[in-house]
């Protein structure tokens, strides 16, 4: 089924907030969000796999905070977030429309670029695949990922418990935030800077309206710089597995 969404009610809070997208793995992992990327359920993430009856599903990688340079046009924040009742930033009104054809698919328009953004998971792995592009001009994309590491139905706050420690080579980053969970790979087609930083108070909206906790501070390990000239793509793979992080490299 092919699923067609408006510029109209993407650009409106208020109807975005309320539709979400949905990609299976087969094994009982997934990803999900709203089709804007601003998470308003603890259950949504880039990666939440499925382990085992010791662990269960958990949320590794909730989100990318996205921003694009494009030279003599400025600097986009392309991210959405809730922070205890005050958006930031507003990404969405650069969303043009979302479809489903067979996953899902974003189209942004920054002035007169064009771009789609595209997430789908590997069938039978713990893997999301997520692109950016092609731009019909050079631009910059840095994209700082934002990690939960824990069961789908808790919340995390600040810790000293977590490990900063990243591993980086050739078009891979990997890190294992807590020894319990397993490591968390991301290959890509850019550069990596090494940083640790904590985002503090994300809130989520369909939590707060149950009556349950609903605040949670995300860690990010570093951020991912793409410079592509025009025709170029962005790609990241989000995996669990290394030996396919290994092959993709």
């Amino acid at each position: 089924m092919n699923i067609f969404i408006k510029k109209e009610i993407c650009r409106d809070l208020d109807q975005a907030m309320g539709r979400e997208w949905l990609e299976t793995n087969g094994l009982g992992g997934f990803a999900c969000s709203t089709i804007i990327g601003m998470n308003t359920r603890r259950y949504h993430g880039l990666l939440v796999p499925a382990q085992n009856e010791t662990h269960g599903r958990f949320v590794a990688l909730s989100k990318f905070e996205e921003t694009l340079i494009v030279p003599d046009m400025g600097t986009f924040e392309l991210s959405s977030n809730c922070y205890a009742g005050a958006i930031h930033p507003h990404g969405y009104r650069h969303l043009e429309y979302v479809r489903l054809d067979p996953f899902p698919i974003f189209t942004y328009c920054v002035g007169d670029l064009r771009f789609d953004k595209q997430i789908f998971m590997v069938y039978g792995q713990n893997t999301t695949v997520i692109s950016y592009g092609p731009f019909d001009r050079p631009v910059t994309l840095t994209l700082r990922p934002l990690a939960a590491c824990r069961d789908y139905h808790h919340l995390t706050r600040h810790n000293p418990l977590l490990n900063g420690d990243v591993d980086i080579c050739d078009g891979l980053m990997s890190f294992q935030p807590y020894s319990e969970y397993p490591p968390l790979h991301i290959a890509h087609n850019g550069e990596f800077q090494s940083l640790g930083d904590w985002y503090y108070n994300f809130e989520y909206a369909v939590e707060a309206y149950r009556g349950l906790d609903n605040r949670e501070d995300l860690y990010c390990p570093g951020e991912f710089t793409f410079d592509l000239e025009a025709g170029e793509s962005a790609h990241l793979l989000v995996s669990l597995e290394s030996s396919t992080c290994d092959e993709v490299k």
